[in-house]
């Protein structure tokens, strides 16, 4: 019986020290890997940004309706966000002529 202990304890202290040995292996390797991705994510340019396009200018209003269609695109603009409080104040001395 002694004999079967004696081989049974043994089985645990190697089956112990080879999954220690196992987890370390695998942790030292994500860090490796987790430097790796690192680096090359500090290497990548971000995309370039889109260039900004000011709104064509506005052609001279011919009558009164003109002008206030054109001042009613603007505010619509302004309000979904696309022109900005100085844009629509430079867009709208443009179509007033001010």
């Amino acid at each position: 019986m002694p004999g079967l202990i004696r081989g049974v304890a043994r089985t645990a202290v190697v089956a112990g020290t080879a999954t220690a040995v196992s987890n370390r292996v695998s942790r030292r390797q994500a860090g490796r890997w987790a430097q790796q991705d690192a680096q090359a994510a500090a290497y990548q340019e971000p995309p370039p940004a889109a260039p900004y396009q000011s709104p064509p200018p506005a052609a001279a209003p011919s009558s009164t309706d003109d002008t206030i269609a054109q001042l009613q695109k603007l505010g619509a603009l302004k309000e979904q966000g696309v022109l900005t409080e100085a844009e629509f104040a430079a867009q709208k001395a443009k179509i007033l002529g001010t």
